[in-house]
């Protein structure tokens, strides 16, 4: 059987999932379904038979302009306070297949279909993640993420995405 990544869904055993991180576990537990049905976000799992191994949230969200690095900030119309980007809400890997390079791909994934949906149907400058502690800001670094000053927030301009040849 192999990993699949797709939406979640009823067949999924959400109970055993653990990541060690109280949070996103009893998120998946006992609010993700929730959420979904609420259209609030839409949630991914990777998954092999039942076993969800990881999973993330995406969902739309705007990033007010002053937050932006320089760079981004002047190329952008001046009328735009806020600037509308991808929320990665959440990331998490089951403790039991830490070490095994899912995160990486997860993420990877979540880059895909957020470039791919701001190609198409929805405006995104790019990808925003919300990192909780200093292992999250590690891991969003290295895969080209900055820090936004003041907020605790990191970006990925959806222009670096593309470079990654996704």
């Amino acid at each position: 059987m192999s990993v699949k990544i797709e939406l979640l869904n009823p067949s999924l055993n959400k109970k055993d999932f653990s990541c060690g991180k109280h949070m996103l576990d009893n998120y998946l537990h006992t609010q993700a379904s929730q959420d979904a049905k609420r259209k609030l976000c839409v949630i991914f799992a990777m998954f092999e038979d039942t076993t969800i191994k990881g999973y993330y949230t995406l969902s739309n969200a705007s990033i007010p302009a002053e937050l932006m690095p320089e760079a981004i900030k002047k190329k952008m119309p001046g009328s735009y306070k806020s600037l509308p980007v991808t929320l990665l809400g959440r990331l998490a890997i089951d403790a039991k297949f830490k070490g095994q390079g899912l995160g990486a791909i997860l993420l990877i994934d979540a880059l895909k279909r957020s470039f791919s949906v701001a190609g198409e149907s929805l405006g995104s400058i790019g990808v925003v993640v919300d990192p909780p502690d200093e292992e999250a800001v590690a891991f969003y670094k290295k895969f080209g993420f900055i820090l936004l000053p003041d907020s605790g927030k990191m970006f990925l301009p959806m222009a670096d995405v593309a470079q990654l040849g996704l």
